[in-house]
């Protein structure tokens, strides 16, 4: 009749949040503040940080599990993967997890650290599964947590790639590396991420796209000088070669966005097709 239509889908919702080990206080209510949140921004993916259940003797407790709280209380629960890698607080099995509408396939988990004794902070484990949207393909998702750069952050990020990079190919086009990876924009840390050539920063190529071609794409000697008061350290990386892109970023759980509920803000990015 003269008009003209489009057809597409809903662009896939990446949440990441590190939720600070049972330190909170009303803790309870911020639980149910971040499923709400989950729920009503209608997140597809959740990779968190910092889950935490209760030692147990070493056992763990399920029940107490923070990402299984959340879980519990959203209006549908999610496919739901955790693994914990050391004890947190002396009282605590802390970890990290992964929450998706979709169903998680080719679950794995791995130290990406030296250590991996499990009462030291500084044994750090990394979750990842597999997901299949239909209509953007399959893509590999890390639920990641490394550490400092004094503390191993090199070498954790190098050994994270080279795992990461062994699980793509022709069917897993694309691969997010999701969480708190405790370093900030313009750090030593953060220019190993950018020198890679292999990853890039989704929320500062949504949001600064002229600082953000600067730091991946035209590789400017200057570019460290751009981002000072840039004070991130969760991010969203993405593969160069993927057949995504990303259309939105915002962070999360903020004073005016559905408050605070971490000693982190969240930050919920949109991907569509390219």
């Amino acid at each position: 009749g003269g008009a003209n239509y489009a057809v597409s889908h809903e662009p896939l919702k990446v949440l990441i949040l590190n939720l600070h080990c049972y330190q909170e206080e009303h803790q309870d209510r911020k639980f149910s503040q971040i499923a709400k949140a989950i729920d009503e921004l209608a997140a597809d993916v959740v990779c968190l940080q910092e889950v935490a259940e209760h030692w147990n003797h070493g056992h763990g407790d399920w029940a107490s599990n923070s990402a299984n709280i959340i879980n519990n209380r959203l209006k549908k629960p999610y496919h739901l993967y955790f693994d914990w890698s050391h004890q947190g607080f002396d009282k605590y099995r802390e970890g990290v997890a992964i929450l998706s509408r979709y169903p998680l396939m080719n679950r794995h988990s791995s130290y990406v650290s030296d250590n991996d004794d499990i009462h030291s902070i500084h044994s750090r484990k990394v979750v990842m599964a597999q997901i299949d949207t239909s209509y953007m393909g399959s893509l590999n998702i890390f639920s990641v947590h490394l550490s400092w750069w004094e503390d191993g952050f090199k070498l954790q990020f190098q050994r994270l790639c080279e795992w990461a990079n062994s699980q793509s190919g022709k069917a897993v086009k694309t691969t997010l590396l999701c969480g708190d990876f405790n370093i900030t924009a313009g750090s030593a840390g953060y220019r190993q991420v950018a020198e890679s050539q292999q990853y890039e920063d989704q929320y500062l190529a949504a949001n600064a796209q002229g600082l953000f071609e600067k730091i991946f794409r035209v590789n400017d000697p200057h570019w460290q000088l751009y981002p000072v008061d840039d004070y991130r350290i969760d991010y969203i990386f993405m593969n160069r070669d993927s057949n995504l892109r990303v259309t939105s970023a915002r962070a999360l759980f903020t004073d005016r966005d559905y408050g605070r509920v971490s000693d982190h803000c969240g930050y919920l990015m949109t991907f569509e097709p390219k």
